[in-house]
């Protein structure tokens, strides 16, 4: 039986911090539990039927766990139906959201009612909720505090300049101290690694995970990834892989959004399956319009797909804008709020020979746009906490 075990509280053997602790005496459920815990790549702790006490500081509605061996406290407590009655008994009402109470029997409303009484937030029944329940633990031991906010560019016509306003993003946010991951969703747009100056930098690229199902570690995919001017970067080699499946973009950045902070993805114009996944998971899309009336007339194609799938686009206007073709007229042609104009910036063609990626510098249109963009949505309570 995995998990380390423990007959009395505090428990004295195999206490390790960091992963659930179970308190159940049914061993069917039991092995439900660790089972679940070893899918979620958890190591669990289990008390035996032993009532844990609150962590130092908690109390009722404090959102408090139980503390575990050595006075840890566990990230989530697992408790069997089967010993509710001696938490209630107790009094000991203060587990919070941190504890969620597990049944088996799916006609057992007065579920609920037991879970108020020992002051669990959370019920899960087995086996309807069992991958619901591997994510809340997958979460809890990954310290999961919300999701990513989450914001994909693309490009109104060819060249519009999509890439280097993602990367700027992602170099903004990271500037400011956000926890940031670059996705390169566009595989023939030859590789955000190059536009950073990280071709050669060690981790893995797009084609180690293109089996991926399921869930990914949000911790393990952010820790394999090549790191650059302080975020993270998921692109492509040079190898001949085109492509990878809807499943395997799904589960990679439903991981990196799992990890809070800002995720970026840059999008191809020509929308496969995986891009297309993709659009499903952002909060805000960035449409790249050049101020040039073929431009605009291009971009309807785009916005005639994307605004299907996505919520929340917005138009950022790539000047020089002449008269009669500015930021808010391109938007109330395409339809569209307008995110915000973009001046030229005449040191940028030199600043990318050189290998400097773009918006590197906290000066610049490009620099004082992105800035100014997550000042906006931060204002609005719209990016998740750090």
């Amino acid at each position: 039986m995995a998990g380390s075990s423990s007959s009395e509280w505090p428990p004295k053997t195999g206490a390790r911090g960091g992963g659930p602790l179970i308190v159940t005496e049914d061993e069917g459920l039991l092995d439900d539990l660790l089972r679940l815990c070893a899918a979620a790549g958890a190591l669990p702790e289990v008390a035996h039927g032993t009532l844990p006490r609150p962590a130092a500081g908690t109390g009722e509605g404090a959102g408090g766990s139980a503390e575990r061996g050595g006075g840890v406290a566990a990230p989530l407590t697992l408790i069997g139906d089967d010993c509710a009655h001696r938490f209630a008994a107790t009094g000991l009402g203060s587990l919070g959201e941190h504890a969620v109470l597990v049944g088996r029997d799916p006609d057992d409303a007065g579920i609920w009612r037991r879970a108020v009484e020992i002051g669990a937030r959370g019920v899960a029944v087995l086996p309807e909720d069992e991958g619901r329940l591997v994510d809340r633990i997958a979460d809890a031991v990954e310290g999961a505090t919300g999701p990513a906010r989450t914001v994909g560019v693309i490009g109104g016509r060819g060249g519009a300049g999509a890439s280097t306003l993602a990367c700027a993003l992602a170099l903004a946010a990271a500037r400011a101290g956000r926890r940031t991951m670059l996705v390169d969703a566009d595989p023939l747009g030859g590789g955000l690694d190059v536009l950073l100056g990280g071709e050669r930098a060690d981790g893995l690229r797009w084609p180690a995970f293109a089996d991926s199902r399921g869930r990914v570690a949000g911790q393990a995919l952010e820790e394999s990834l090549p790191e650059l001017h302080a975020l993270r970067l998921l692109s492509w080699d040079r190898g001949d892989c085109a492509s990878v499946p809807p499943d395997a973009m799904r589960a990679v950045l439903a991981a990196a959004r799992r990890r809070s902070g800002v995720v970026v993805v840059d999008l191809p114009r020509r929308l496969d399956p995986a891009a297309l996944e993709a659009l499903g998971q952002l909060d805000t899309g960035l449409l790249v319009v050049p101020a040039e009336l073929r431009a605009v007339a291009a971009a309807h194609r785009v916005v005639a797909t994307v605004g299907q799938a996505l919520g929340d686009l917005r138009v950022v206007v790539r000047g020089p804008c002449g008269s009669g073709l500015d930021g808010a007229e391109i938007a109330r042609l395409l339809g569209l709020p307008l995110a915000g104009e973009l001046a030229p910036e005449t040191g940028l063609p030199a600043a990318l020979a050189a290998g400097r990626p773009p918006g590197a510098g906290d000066r610049g249109p490009l620099a004082r746009f992105c800035a100014e963009f997550w000042d906006q949505v931060s204002d609005r309570g719209e990016e998740a906490s750090v």
